[in-house]
């Protein structure tokens, strides 16, 4: 097979809300382009982008799959996305990568949150958009009103290229004001029917072909004057100046299809095939130290991976784009995130897990390999003398966790083997090992999202696992200055142990003074400082230890061990168990023993001593609030924002966007364990939310209690 050219390819991702058709649509879109010559069915489990087990199980896309048609000189390499929120991470990645995206909409629903979150991607990515209206053979299909929401949601920059003559059961042709013909298709689809506009669309059509050219010459001098002169534009001249709108974000495209009856799928991939950006003319992706790559052929050879699965009898397959210079089988690789040396055996064009063997890819191009040594997602391949390395994948922050345990505790190691492995492939799948929590904690996208991951640690690895409650990461600090000493004195035949810590401890914020006096109950204390260590503790927040010992009370070769105590009850705080920060030590007296002071005994004085004015120190137990942002239908508004109270938020604001209502709010984590699961109850699914750490606030005082009595029992053993 030939390698195509810089300028003969297109890069484009597939999107829309679950239950869109993008799959269907997909199916429809590789039997026209003859990759395929029967079309499969998501009922029927037998669809290209949806071959991993999990996504036949569930009937949902879980994973993006790439697939490329070639169509009319050119190759249009596809990713096809999930729809839903909880798999985002597809679309993040595929966006990356490609130049333009399909919104497909369903025409039952219209615009719906999911296409206005992932319609946020493109506008972050800078990607041009072309809606796909679909399901327009579904008896409640409504075009019209989808059409009306594009515009409310995106305004004139919505310009149909097409319309259906009528919707339902009865969808079978539309009309196309750039081509200003009918096509008409028989019941099977396929091949269309083109004929002259009827008399009864004739004027409906030159309405929507006037704006259509006007909208086309808005995005070019040249086309602006010829259309004054003319009047109007030729059909060659209205595709560059729609493709000049689609580059600018300036015009988004309608189109109307059935990828279910294979009607108009032809007709949009002539429009990709003729009108869209080829990569080359898109904005250039740009290394870590800030340089800008063209894609171009005869520059250095560049490989960005940008998704990694494993798959049965083969191992892993990376999938790439080609950011510069050319690839072939056989050519040799380094990694620049890790060093190692790699070669490309061999080359593959993608179509799900079918693989065409190719023998050269060029700038631009994405494509798979298999049989690496050392390669992960993110991770970027260079030829001899290159130097380039890539880092633009962002993934969103995750929004439901759950702690994750082996069945049998046994398999406690080959668990963490295979979470590691499946995030990946999916880099918003979260793994950690809490020391705090004591804890293995996995956080995705929502409830679902985190269902899949074990659906396939169980299916697919035969691992039986469970999930339980997440512990909150809790922190303890302190609200006054306090005193407290103690003697650790032990006698048992031979040496003994013997060290007394007299100290003070105070709450510590930045840029306090150093200490100098003291008062307790009518007592004062002179402080003298020696010393000052200050502790950026890996939890937040900072430990200060300050020496004051004046005439040697206790040697200084001692004084590592108090800290080192100090420390161990920073580490378990005596409240809850759980970390204490920004808290100042003075260390200002104790007695030692000529023969029996040691470090292990001023270790545990000064725990101890510590634990004593922790508690004393009117002690508080801080919690992480997040900050949180709803997107919510208007008629959902009432109930969200009740739900919201009972979960202790703090309203910060509120905003409507066109359609929808924002809630900007300040919830605590404690409250949002399943809130993924409520918020799409209460929503019927309509509204997202999405979630990031803020700060750690005092808990109220009715919580603290609760949280006392229940550490109460594990303090005691």
């Amino acid at each position: 097979m030939k390698a195509f050219q810089t300028n003969q390819i297109k890069n484009i991702t597939l999107l829309g809300s679950s239950g869109s058709g993008k799959t269907t649509l997909a199916e429809s879109m590789l039997f026209e382009g003859g990759v395929i010559n029967r079309r499969g069915s998501v009922d029927a489990k037998n669809t290209v982008c949806d071959y991993f087990p999990v996504e036949k199980d569930y009937g949902y896309s879980v994973f993006s799959t790439v697939f490329s048609v070639l169509w009319q000189e050119r190759k249009l390499n596809f990713i096809d996305c999930p729809g839903s929120d909880d798999f985002i991470g597809g679309a993040v990645s595929a966006l990356n990568v490609t130049d333009t995206a399909l919104m497909v909409l369903n025409a039952q629903y219209g615009v719906e949150v999911g296409t206005i979150n992932q319609f946020r991607y493109t506008e972050q990515f800078h990607k041009p958009v072309i809606f796909i209206v679909n399901q327009l053979d579904h008896e409640k299909a409504d075009f019209d009103s989808t059409v009306a929401q594009l515009h409310e949601q995106w305004g004139n920059k919505v310009v149909q290229i097409q319309y259906p003559v009528s919707v339902g059961p009865n969808f079978n042709a539309v009309v196309d004001v750039l081509k200003m013909k009918m096509y008409k298709w028989k019941p099977e689809g396929g091949v269309p029917e083109v004929t002259d506009i009827p008399d009864s669309e004739k004027d409906k059509a030159m309405e929507l072909h006037k704006a259509l050219v006007e909208a086309a010459a808005e995005h070019d001098d040249t086309l602006m004057e010829k259309f004054f002169e003319e009047g109007t534009l030729s059909e060659d001249d209205m595709r560059a100046g729609i493709r000049a709108g689609l580059v600018s974000r300036n015009m988004f495209p309608v189109f109307c299809v059935s990828g279910l009856k294979d009607m108009c799928v032809r007709r949009t991939m002539e429009f990709l095939g003729n009108v869209v950006p080829c990569t080359d003319k898109m904005p250039r992706p740009v290394t870590e130290k800030g340089e800008e790559i063209t894609p171009d052929p005869n520059g250095p050879a560049s490989l960005f991976i940008f998704k990694t699965t494993v798959e049965p009898h083969i191992g892993q397959v990376c999938f790439f784009k080609v950011i510069s210079g050319k690839v072939k089988a056989g050519d040799d690789f380094v990694n620049a995130d890790r060093g190692s040396k790699e070669r490309i055996a061999q080359l593959f064009m993608v179509a799900g897990q079918t693989r065409t063997e190719v023998e050269e890819m060029v700038a631009g191009d994405i494509g798979a390999t298999v049989k690496m040594k050392d390669v992960h997602r993110g991770n970027t391949l260079n030829s001899k003398d290159c130097d380039y390395s890539f880092d633009f994948i962002r993934f969103p922050e995750p929004k439901y966790r759950r702690a994750i345990k082996p069945v049998n505790e046994a398999d406690a190691e080959k668990m963490m083997e295979i979470l590691f492995r499946m995030r990946e492939e999916d880099p918003t799948w979260v793994v950690e090992q809490s020391k705090e929590l004591k804890q293995t904690i996995v956080s995705g996208q929502g409830e679902f999202h985190l269902r899949t991951l074990k659906w396939r640690i169980e299916n697919n690895d035969k691992l039986p696992v469970e999930f339980i409650e997440p512990r909150i990461p809790y922190r303890e600090t302190i609200t006054k200055a306090a005193r407290a000493d103690y003697r650790h004195k032990k006698q048992s035949g031979g040496a003994g142990q013997f060290g007394e810590v007299h100290l003070i401890v105070e709450p510590y914020y930045e840029g306090m003074p150093a200490p100098t006096m003291y008062k307790f109950g009518g007592q004062e204390i002179k402080v003298s400082v020696r010393d000052t260590q200050t502790v950026d503790l890996d939890w937040g927040g900072k430990l200060v230890f300050v020496n004051s010992i004046v005439g040697g009370a206790i040697d200084a070769r001692f004084l590592p061990a108090i800290l080192k105590g100090v420390m161990s009850r920073m580490e378990q705080g005596p409240l809850t168990g759980s970390y204490a920060r920004d808290v100042r030590v003075i260390v200002y007296d104790g007695k030692m023993h000529p023969v029996d002071s040691n470090e292990v005994s001023f270790m545990l004085a000064g725990r101890n001593a510590f634990s004593e004015a922790f508690r004393n120190a009117n002690p508080k137990v801080l919690e992480p609030v997040y900050d949180v942002e709803i997107a919510v239908p208007g008629d959902c508004m009432g109930d969200v924002m009740g739900d919201l109270q009972g979960r202790r938020a703090i309203i910060m604001g509120m905003n409507s966007e066109k359609g929808f209502e924002k809630i900007m709010a300040k919830v605590p984590l404690k409250e949002m364990s399943s809130y993924s699961t409520a918020l799409s109850s209460i929503s019927g699914g309509r509204a997202s939310f999405s979630m990031k750490f803020a700060s750690y606030e005092l808990v109220p005082a009715d919580v603290q209690e609760k949280l006392l009595k229940e550490y109460a029992p594990t303090e005691e053993e």
